[in-house]
């Protein structure tokens, strides 16, 4: 590993300020699990290493019925599934933060550096998409926010600008007769990235028979994690059928753009796509109807 400078940032206008004046040669550190060994492996070139765990608003883990969730970029995966309310409210959010690598990793890793490592195959990212997450991010020039799925650019590659870092993630309260789910493919269990992972989101009708709205998200079959924009409309206002979650699958499946490699094909994945779409829309329906 080569050698860096460590600053611990305790505030937002530090870490910003030191992210501004160091640039690309620049990185923040909350949980490290993905950061630590792509320095290790000089797969990132670092020279200064922010560490910003000890700023309150990263820490934040914030829930109400009424006003929905905050969660900061540095809170660990095992906070998050540790709270019932939280657990209850979001249970696609639960689904990902339990398979993001095994007990001791979610010790330290945080849904919000998921999300900043923008891995095309990241676990967090779909549900927080079919659950119309919004990122909060500080800069130079102040505050500013967007939804999670314009996030990433590109593997590895995000929205944020010299100087930016995602503060937190807010996540609007759970409608009435609401419910999500997240699940992925892998090989084998020693193998944690997905092969292909899909999230889904729906609001029932209070006979829990018709879809008011949904949303499909999926991971690693495309260059960022993926809204499936058109294949959560066709959902809306459709009663519950095979049929019409047929038609979403199909739909998703038209715009994944999957590579092959030693993880699998590209016609596998999107076959994947398919499978696990379904599979993500049907368990979000059980989980509401479960809840009535």
């Amino acid at each position: 590993m080569r050698d860096f400078s460590y600053i611990a940032a305790t505030t937002i206008p530090e870490a910003v300020a030191l992210l501004d004046e160091k640039g690309e040669s620049a990185r923040i550190l909350a949980g490290g699990t993905d950061l630590i060994v792509q320095v290790r492996e000089a797969r990132r070139d670092v020279d200064w290493i922010i560490d910003i765990k000890s700023i309150p608003e990263v820490n934040a883990l914030d829930y109400t019925a009424d006003t929905g969730l905050v969660l900061g970029a540095a809170v660990e995966c095992y906070k998050i599934y540790a709270d019932d309310a939280i657990c209850n409210a979001y249970p696609g959010l639960i689904d990902a933060t339990k398979i993001i690598g095994g007990t001791a990793i979610q010790g330290r890793a945080a849904v919000g550096g998921n999300l900043c490592n923008a891995s095309p195959a990241a676990d967090g990212i779909p549900p927080l998409i079919v659950l119309n997450a919004t990122c909060v991010i500080a800069g130079p020039n102040g505050e500013r926010e967007l939804p999670v799925e314009e996030f990433c650019t590109a593997p590895g590659q995000t929205v944020l600008e010299k100087g930016e870092m995602l503060v937190s993630i807010k996540v609007p309260a759970p409608e009435s007769n609401s419910s999500s789910y997240y699940l992925r493919f892998i090989p084998r269990n020693e193998m944690d990235i997905a092969v292909v992972g899909a999230g889904a989101s729906v609001v029932l009708d209070d006979t829990k028979q018709r879809i008011i709205s949904a949303r499909v998200g999926l991971a690693a079959v495309a260059p960022t994690p993926l809204f499936a924009e058109e294949a959560s409309a066709l959902l809306a206002g459709r009663e519950v059928s095979d049929a019409a979650i047929d038609e979403a699958a199909e739909a998703a499946q038209a715009i994944a753009r999957p590579i092959s490699d030693m993880r699998g094909t590209a016609e596998q994945r999107t076959h994947l796509v398919g499978v696990l779409t379904r599979r993500a829309l049907n368990g979000a329906i059980q989980r509401v109807r479960d809840a009535a």
